[in-house]
């Protein structure tokens, strides 16, 4: 098989696994930059949390990016009557590392299933701070509604709990990604 076919054959199955974003689609940037070296954006998080949005932040902005991410969430969820995600403290330097490693490759869900996530959104490649990208990403997502990848995975009645990760790309851009169990 051809490379580009392997390769193409192999994306759609991730997409199928993970979600449907490409480089650009979340992106608010407009440009995309090739791959170079990057460093993790810490997430904040403190590992004695547990879960919901039980910090007290919410998509009004306030906490840490990890902290405004599952909070944001929940409030999404909460909106559907839905009971709101964990917190998965255990894997966000895990997922911290997969946004890392694919804002150097400028390659969405290029790290998937590092974290033993089953299921995963990334919101590539948009101008930072964390605390201040992440809350629109979140939206933007949940405004595919019913039958969109990304929405889906926040709706999920399958999953009970959610790992956010992010990363900054050599251009300076935040990469954020969810991890979903």
């Amino acid at each position: 098989m051809h490379p580009v076919a392997s390769f193409a054959a192999f994306a759609a199955f991730a997409c199928v696994v993970s979600c449907s974003d490409d480089a650009t689609s979340l992106s608010r940037s407009g440009t995309r930059s090739g791959a170079g070296t990057s460093s993790g954006v810490s997430s904040g998080a403190p590992s004695t949390s547990s879960g919901g949005s039980s910090s007290g932040a919410g998509s009004s902005g306030t906490g840490s990016a990890a902290e405004i991410c599952v909070a944001t969430i929940n409030d999404f969820r909460l909106s559907l009557g839905l009971a709101p995600y964990a917190r998965w403290t255990e894997t966000e330097s895990c997922a911290d590392g997969e946004a890392t490693t694919d804002a150097s490759t400028n390659r969405p869900h290029g790290a998937f299933g590092k974290c033993q996530e089953f299921g995963q959104n990334e919101c590539p490649g948009r101008p930072g701070p964390a605390e201040k990208m992440i809350p629109e990403c979140l939206k933007d997502m949940w405004g595919e509604g019913p039958g969109g990848g990304h929405y889906e995975q926040m709706a999920s009645k399958k999953y009970t709990k959610v790992a956010c990760g992010f990363g900054t790309a050599a251009n300076g851009e935040i990469w954020a990604l969810q991890n979903f169990r």
